[in-house]
This record gives C-alpha cells, sequence and structure tokens, in this order.
C-alpha cells in the first residue's frame, strides 16, 4: 500500500545565490511533480529562511527520486545555492484522538 509523507526543509540561500537557488528549486520541484514522486510547497519566513514542504507519494517514490540522474544533477547543484539549516525526513500523521494536546 502506497502512503504519502511528508519531508521538511529549511534553508537559506548563500550570498548572491538568491535567484539561482530559487530556480533550480522550482526545476527540482517540477520534475518531482512531472515524474509522480510527490508534490512541493515552498514558504519564506521573515528571516529570509525558505521552508520546503515535500509530500513524497510513497517510500518508493522517495527512494526512485534519490536515484534518479536528472534529480541528483539538481540536488547537486543546489548544495552550491544554499545553506541547509534543518531537514526532518520522514514525518508521520499524529492521530489527535489517541494524543493529548
Amino acid at each position: 500500500m502506497l502512503q504519502e509523507f511528508l519531508s521538511i526543509a529549511i534553508w537559506e540561500a548563500l550570498p548572491g545565490m538568491e535567484s539561482a537557488s530559487l530556480a533550480t528549486m522550482r526545476e527540482l520541484s517540477g520534475l518531482i511533480r512531472k515524474k509522480r514522486y510527490g508534490r512541493d510547497l515552498l514558504y519564506r519566513s521573515s528571516d529570509s529562511h525558505y521552508v520546503l514542504l515535500r509530500y513524497w507519494n510513497s517510500e518508493e517514490s522517495q527512494k526512485a527520486a534519490l536515484e534518479d540522474p536528472e534529480l541528483l544533477r539538481c540536488w547537486a547543484r543546489l548544495a552550491n545555492e544554499i545553506r541547509t539549516v534543518k531537514v526532518f525526513e520522514k514525518l508521520a500523521d499524529v492521530d489527535s484522538d489517541k494524543v493529548a494536546l
């Protein structure tokens, strides 16, 4: 059974690389959507950090994306354009009926 899950990455553009990093992120997100690995949402905080929410379609989709040569090229380029602040690789839903909030 395929089950969507969420990954979160918080990052900031390196000096002078904001436009390039956003272009690379657009390309990467487009490939992830086109190849049906998942979908992305990108937000920006008031302190110039970007927050990427990536909903992977499944663990199999994530594994395939991590081995995809087109995506690997984008990630390699992105590594020279951003500083990663924090990554949450896999977040799972919480049944709020079973957790005291």
